[in-house]
């Protein structure tokens, strides 16, 4: 599922606009993004969470050449289903 076909699922299943929909699309994305950017959590209970956690630098390979490389240390988002995610997705 892509960004437009959310937009019009959530229009149909909340009886809303598609531009109303987009517009919480695009909130939700926002606000999230700001959260983590700060090293917030955001919890969404029942669906998941999404944390930023700090990748160590390691040695890596280089898959064209075999030649080893070193990977930098970085931050990455996280995300872990919530058990009633989970359970429906089962």
């Amino acid at each position: 599922m892509n960004k437009a076909e959310l937009v019009d699922a959530i229009a149909s299943e909340a009886k809303i606009t598609k531009a109303d929909a987009q517009r919480a699309v695009d909130g939700i994305v926002e606000s999230t993004t700001k959260a983590l950017k700060k090293g917030d959590r955001v919890a969404l209970v029942g669906f998941g969470s999404f944390s930023v956690v700090k990748r160590a630098a390691r040695n890596g390979r280089n898959p064209q050449t075999g030649k080893a490389i070193k990977i930098a240390a970085k931050k990455v988002v996280k995300f872990k289903a919530g058990a009633e995610l989970a359970s429906k997705v089962k």
